[in-house]
């Protein structure tokens, strides 16, 4: 009598036992592959997979401005119209945890990136985003173009440093009652963005904003929000690239240029510690709006020999209130679309702003330009806006600013009023 070895009663088992798992699973039809998604709305265009783990969003802004300079004897501005800005934008999630942006620009005539980075995200509380983004320092910087009630931004922006190159860790928690940016960056002039960095230092930020009340009583609170951002490096210059930029004003003319004159060796370079600090809030309840921010920056200077730590402030209040819809960070939004064919919905948002720059007395005469600098500048600006809908608004504002110096003959450069219109669309 013939006899297997365990081992192959044991397999021969194991197949016999799985023979009908196997039967059942052959005559069942394989799972068909989900087709993408496709969602076109006021949002954009939007192609998904079916778990939303693949997203690709192709979205888009237009604004197209006019600039009309009043007082023609004086005014240092050319009347114009112009294409402001004009950015396709391609957003996008890969794998469900990785977020893409890429935003060039062709507006002013030129072309350049904007935006162009990626995010790591495993939570809400914390993401790791790398390549070129908004540095996360000034509040009005930090909201978009697209919501803001005034058609350019205020006499802080000229402190503020604007897009850069690096890594930021950044993220929210409990539901975006608190919100948190750390982030090491090449380093931006006040006011400018850079491409490059001109020296081997770094920019440190941190930046903390908490709205206390969100999703809490009292709800007329629930839109107040308080911060302070800070910025710290070292930054050194050259004749080539000096790490320093020109101030604009609303009208987007140079009202202050550091000493720029190869030819005879006097040019003005960032040299050593650059500081700044900006405590920042705003409130929105209902229909009325509120933000104001203030900037200090701390920056050494030289130029030859001589050496000096120059401290600038500026500082801006603006209120708003929106007839006809709901006030907010993200702009006004209206209660009913507008209907051409009714001429009703739509909402208009009114606002005011007073704002100022002042310079420290020490950067005149040695470290200005002084064809080009003033020593303060304050204006102010009425704004109004009607929004048809989310996407489409038009709007029309004055402002008015005053200067002390400026002037060729040592005394104070005209006072500017210019006239700012825009039609913008967004999807």
């Amino acid at each position: 009598m013939s006899t297997f070895p365990a081992p192959v009663v044991l397999a021969a088992t194991g197949l016999l036992l799985a023979a009908p798992h196997a039967r059942a699973q052959a005559s069942e039809p394989p799972e068909a592959a989900q087709p993408p998604v496709i969602h076109i709305s006021e949002e954009g265009f939007t192609l998904s997979s079916a778990d939303k783990a693949f997203v690709l969003k192709l979205r888009g802004q237009i604004q197209g401005d006019g600039r009309f300079y009043f007082e023609d004897t004086d005014r240092t501005g050319t009347n114009t119209f112009l294409i402001r800005r004009m950015r396709p934008i391609l957003d996008g999630t890969l794998f469900g945890f990785i977020d893409f942006r890429f935003m060039p620009d062709f507006g002013v005539g030129q072309s350049i990136i904007q935006d162009a980075f990626i995010d790591f995200h495993p939570g809400e509380w914390v993401r790791l985003r790398a390549g070129r983004f908004k540095t996360p320092f000034g509040l009005e910087l930090l909201q978009s173009d697209m919501d803001n009630p005034f058609i350019e931004r205020s006499l802080t922006v000229d402190l503020v440093p604007n897009r850069d190159e690096g890594l930021e860790l950044h993220g929210e928690g409990e539901g975006g009652r608190w919100q948190y940016s750390l982030a090491a960056v090449n380093g931006d002039p006040d006011g400018a963005s850079t491409d490059a960095n001109p020296d081997d230092s770094f920019d440190l930020v941190a930046r903390v904003f908490v709205l206390p009340f969100k999703g809490r009583e009292p709800s007329f609170l629930q839109g107040l929000g308080l911060g302070i951002a800070v910025t710290r490096g070292l930054q050194f210059g050259n004749t080539t690239n000096t790490g320093l930029a020109p101030f604009r004003s609303t009208g987007q003319q140079v009202i202050f240029s550091y000493l720029n004159n190869a030819d005879a060796g006097e040019t003005v370079t960032a040299h050593g510690l650059h500081l700044r600090l900006t405590p920042q809030g705003h409130f929105y309840w209902g229909s009325f709006g509120l933000l104001a921010e203030y900037v200090r920056s701390s920056q050494e200077v030289r130029i030859a020999d001589a050496h000096a730590r120059l401290r600038h402030h500026a500082w801006q209040t603006s209120v708003s209130w929106v007839f006809g819809g709901k006030a907010s960070f993200e702009g006004a939004r209206p209660t009913t679309p507008f209907n051409p064919k009714t001429l009703e919905g739509g909402a208009l948002e009114v606002a005011a702003r007073y704002h100022a720059l002042d310079l420290d007395d020490a950067t005149s005469p040695r470290f200005a330009n002084p064809a080009l600098s003033v020593s303060e500048a304050k204006g102010f600006g009425v704004a109004t806006t009607f929004a048809f809908n989310r996407r489409v608004r038009f709007a029309l504002n004055f402002h008015r600013t005053n200067y002390e110096g400026g002037a060729p003959d040592g005394g104070d450069r005209p006072a500017e009023n210019v006239l700012l219109s825009r039609f913008q669309l967004t999807f």
